[in-house]
């Protein structure tokens, strides 16, 4: 059987939403977000890849090298506390330039199941933005909208498209451990 896959967004589910990170130091976990992404791979059996959109870095206002060492800190952050992830994957473009991975757009899904060779419709989507939610819907994933971060202003919008709303990333996570194990997602 091919191994699952948890897409979980960046920026307001694993690490405390700040306007606009620029710096290493700004990168601070939410509370939890680490052992549930242990319960994810550990107790679950799921791949986690994190998919996040950056379009300060396609607006000039962070170059890709400092993106890298912001997702070192997150890295070595997780590691800490014996979290892990398979891979970051960004879109480092604005809004305005239409490509196909900025969420809601499949890109980042499809980018991740072609690199681990799985059917992106068995994944979750775990993020506190509509755009999150469309990301799921957009690849048929089972989707989870989290209150952290910008979760309860994105409510009204992704709730009525979110298969789950859940206080965290640990909610999440306890959902999708009491899933049955063989179960398509």
């Amino acid at each position: 059987m091919t191994r699952r896959f948890a897409l979980v967004d960046r920026d307001g589910t694993i690490n405390v939403e700040r306007d606009h990170i620029i710096d290493p130091d700004q990168i601070e976990l939410i509370p939890g977000s680490a052992d549930a992404l242990v319960r994810l791979r550990e107790e679950v059996g799921m791949g986690i890849v994190v998919v996040t959109n950056q379009a300060h870095v396609g607006r000039g206002e962070l170059a890709p090298a400092d993106l890298d060492r912001i997702h070192e800190r997150l890295l070595a952050l997780l590691g800490e506390e014996g979290a892990a992830v398979d891979a970051i994957l960004h879109c480092p473009h604005a809004p305005e330039a239409g490509c196909d991975c900025r969420k809601p757009a499949p890109g980042l899904a499809l980018q991740a199941a072609q690199r681990f060779g799985f059917d992106p419709s068995t994944s979750v989507v775990i993020g506190d933005h509509a755009g999150d939610v469309g990301l799921g819907r957009a690849v048929g994933a089972m989707t989870f909208l989290v209150l952290t971060g910008h979760g309860r202003e994105e409510r009204a919008s992704a709730e009525p498209l979110a298969d789950h709303v859940v206080p965290d990333l640990g909610a999440a996570v306890d959902i999708i451990a009491a899933l049955p194990r063989d179960r398509a997602m």
